[in-house]
């Protein structure tokens, strides 16, 4: 059966299968890199949803703990405050992904655009 062209990172042989129409793996494949970087992109974005949905998670248990009165009220404020700024940080660290995947787009139009023959004025 047919290997991988490429070499891993350590410099050893990759070992996995390919089609026999095909040369790299789908993680060597220089055809499928920019496949491999939306894939990345997206598996970065998701992971504040994962923290989103644990902090949820948790406010609901320490609202029933302070309505049970297993918690003490002002406990649970503090906590509740430590969980919001912990949001507010997710949040902005969200908006500087977003920025950053935007600059890199808008970068990659200007340079496009560039090639075409349209100049190298930045976008106003």
């Amino acid at each position: 059966m047919p290997r991988c062209n490429a070499s891993k990172l350590d410099g050893t042989p990759c070992e996995r299968i390919v089609g026999a129409s095909h040369s790299y793996c789908y993680s060597h494949d220089p055809k499928r890199s920019e496949e491999r970087h939306k894939a990345a992109s997206k598996a970065a974005r998701s992971k504040p949803n994962r923290e989103i949905s644990e902090i949820k998670e948790r406010l609901r248990g320490l609202a029933e703990d302070v309505l049970a009165g297993r918690v003490e009220k002002g406990d649970g404020a503090v906590v509740s405050q430590i969980y919001n700024v912990l949001l507010r940080a997710i949040e902005q660290e969200r908006k500087l992904r977003e920025t950053e995947e935007l600059e890199e787009r808008l970068s990659e139009i200007e340079a496009k655009l560039g090639a075409y023959g349209g100049g190298s004025r930045a976008w106003r």
